[in-house]
């Protein structure tokens, strides 16, 4: 796991340097795309992804869309592939049994009230999902660039205010593909805040856009009251969650960048505890980071809690509800 490059934000030298590299990205990408058999299943895949590495916001439009998915009477399952944990699955997580390092911080972040799957084979695991018998339709967390299983669609979301970077392939850049084949292959893109860096432009009616914006629930800040906030983070864009902290009220004396999807070690969480005692501050992480934390420290931490917020989740949810018909019309009772 690293931290997010500061060279994918500039075609720097560094950068530069490293694009033959990229080009054999690239290379095996394609490779490996024309050589896969792709596999359709019986309920329909609905994948929410991103195009580049480093947060995008996606996860909480993952848990928006299972919880509205409930409200309108199916009963979907979150497939992922568990980056980050040790499990290749199938298996079924429970938060009462499996840590982060079993199966990922985001599979187990989101099985807080839904039913979720990790396989590091998507296919044998959405037939494991359609065993099961009791789930009509798959959620595809990440995996936009997995040519196994087809999606019946796709959904890419976009940072507004990271962009793409420079716009550059792995690891010259951010991008897992590049803009253009990228958007080939969705049928959504979704903004996530303000279109800082003008994607909308970009994009040019290729593909319809919705956006939506991460909030913060302000209620833990507001119980800390004045107290000063040791604040620490493991994500792709750490800045961006210091920045939220203060927006909602919090004050930062000290804020520390770990790589994206870090395990704490007792070292780490000693020193992170010595740093807050000698300031007099409270510590406070992102919910993805607080749910990789060991469980005898999460007493101790507090984490700030988002949600994604959107005026086109009637509309998405249209659209899935629709592809869910369609299925069920060709014989397959979803």
């Amino acid at each position: 796991m690293i931290k997010t490059p500061e060279f994918w934000n500039h075609k720097g030298i560094t950068s530069t340097a490293l694009l033959p590299l990229a080009a054999l990205w690239s290379l095996a990408t394609h490779l490996r795309d024309h050589l896969a058999k792709q596999t359709s299943v019986a309920l329909p895949v609905i994948c929410i992804g991103n195009l580049s590495a480093g947060g995008t916001g996606k996860t909480p439009l993952v848990s928006l869309l299972y919880d509205r998915l409930v409200d309108a009477g199916m009963n979907p399952v979150i497939l992922s592939r568990g980056y980050g944990g040790s499990q290749k699955g199938p298996l079924w997580v429970d938060g009462t049994i499996h840590t982060a390092a079993d199966c990922g911080d985001e599979p187990l972040m989101l099985a807080e009230g839904r039913d979720v799957i990790i396989g590091r084979d998507r296919i044998v695991a959405a037939q494991t999902i359609i065993n099961r018998g009791i789930h009509n339709i798959i959620l595809m967390d990440d995996g936009l660039q997995n040519p196994y299983l087809n999606k019946d669609m796709a959904v890419g979301v976009f940072d507004g205010t990271a962009g793409i970077g420079n716009g550059r392939l792995l690891p010259a850049g951010p991008m897992r593909v590049t803009f253009d084949a990228g958007l080939a292959s969705l049928d959504f893109a979704f903004i996530n805040g303000e279109d800082e860096h003008e994607l909308a432009k970009a994009i040019d009616g290729r593909v319809p856009i919705m956006t939506g914006t991460v909030v913060a629930d302000q209620t833990i800040i507001t119980d800390l009251g004045d107290a000063p906030l040791l604040a620490f983070a493991g994500i792709g864009r750490p800045q961006r969650f210091f920045r939220t902290i203060e927006k909602v009220g919090g004050t930062i004396v000290q804020s520390l960048a770990f790589a994206d999807h870090h395990l704490y070690t007792q070292s780490d969480l000693s020193r992170l505890q010595e740093d807050s005692i000698r300031l007099g501050a409270n510590l406070i992480t992102t919910q993805k980071d607080w749910i990789r934390l060991p469980s005898e420290w999460r007493e101790r931490i507090s984490f700030l809690p988002i949600t994604m917020q959107t005026d086109a989740i009637d509309e998405l949810l249209g659209h899935i509800m629709a592809i869910a018909d369609q299925k069920a019309s060709h014989g397959i009772n979803v």
